[in-house]
């Protein structure tokens, strides 16, 4: 039996209790686990780069706060992710320092590199860009029971996935926002995102759309998602736009608050036609200020409901009338709420 403790530069192996070795950390093989002790951050970042080297497991301490102070280089708080790294969090949080005095996000997966988080939260993330919490681009990044809040970015302030493909499980996206589009995550640049169980729960878009999830010119479907009490100026819980596919299968968008398309906006643009079909799935109780309290199908977009229900949003449930088959809107006028509260200008300065 072996048992590998990394800390700094060294690495220590015992062999059925007979020797003590000590040896460079890079012989270690790939299979084996790099445990990195609690907000150890030299650690973790030497644990990273082996990892993107030799494709190894990091394992965190249990329940345990790993502050980043400053970033690693000039974007990120860690390395990015070249290589096929897998981090266990064990319920522990990695984040950026709440008094850190330069803004950057905390993961980045660049092209050919795969990131799977597990039992992790990653919190305080700032980005001048995109991605504030993490940002994939043309790379992998699958996330498992893990947490994403209070990260801010321009765009795609929880996660942004540009061309790559998201893989999401069991995760929540919570009190993100972005400055413009997506607050919680923004699938762009033909990216593919999967979401299964979980939620988009209060994330913010501030002065764009996409206040819970924005779709551009991407493939994205979430099953069994709770996507509620978002806000955006078009799409307080979900925008899709620019010729992108959204699929939504038993997945609720409710509480969500928009100028208009509260639960959903659908926008086909001249790049193409807008397609959102739901299944098994609920829209209800979203508040527009002008219209689309439900859905705002918009330009000739495609929605297709099944087994769905549209009900009780204000100031309507579907707009334009007839736009959505099967959706119809109450006989009554109902007066939609003032603006008041939808945003202020404090909301679009950084959380710094």
């Amino acid at each position: 039996m072996k048992y590998i403790s990394r800390s700094g530069a060294m690495t220590i192996a015992v062999g059925a209790g007979l020797s003590l070795v000590v040896l460079p950390t890079g012989s270690a093989s790939a299979a084996e686990d790099i445990h990195v002790g609690c907000n150890d951050i030299p650690g973790l970042v030497d644990a990273i780069n082996q990892a993107n080297t030799n494709g190894g497991r990091i394992t965190l301490a249990p329940r345990c706060t790993y502050t980043l102070t400053t970033p690693e280089n000039p974007d990120d708080g860690l390395p990015e992710i070249t290589g096929d790294v897998a981090i266990s969090g064990n319920g522990s949080t990695i984040r950026r320092a709440p008094d850190a005095t330069e803004s950057f996000r905390i993961f980045h997966v660049v092209s050919g590199g795969t990131l799977t988080l597990k039992s992790l939260t990653v919190s305080g993330g700032v980005s001048s860009d995109f991605g504030g919490g993490a940002a994939n681009e043309q790379g992998t990044l699958n996330l498992n029971d893990t947490v994403f809040k209070d990260n801010f970015a321009v765009t795609g302030g929880g996660v942004s996935n540009d061309g790559g493909r998201l893989n999401v499980e069991r995760t929540t996206f919570e009190r993100n926002r972005a400055a413009g589009f997506g607050g919680g995550v923004l699938n762009t640049g033909d990216g593919t995102t999967t979401m299964k169980g979980g939620s988009l729960l209060k994330n913010r878009a501030v002065t764009s759309n996409g206040g819970g999830f924005e779709n551009q010119l991407g493939t994205a479907s979430l099953e069994s998602v709770s996507v509620r009490g978002n806000t955006g100026i078009e799409g307080g819980g979900i925008r899709n736009v620019n010729a992108s596919t959204l699929n939504l299968k038993s997945t609720t968008l409710r509480d969500n608050i928009a100028v208009r398309g509260a639960g959903l906006s659908n926008l086909t643009t001249t790049f193409g036609t807008a397609t959102a079909t739901l299944v098994d799935s609920l829209i209800t109780h979203n508040t527009a200020i002008t219209a689309g309290g439900g859905i705002d199908n918009q330009s000739g977009g495609q929605v297709t409901l099944t087994n769905t229900k549209v009900v009780g949003n204000i100031p309507d449930n579907c707009t334009p009338e007839g736009s959505v088959p099967g959706c119809t809107n109450p006989t009554a006028t109902i007066d939609p709420p003032s603006t008041q509260g939808l945003q202020s200008d404090d909301d679009v300065k950084d959380p710094e």
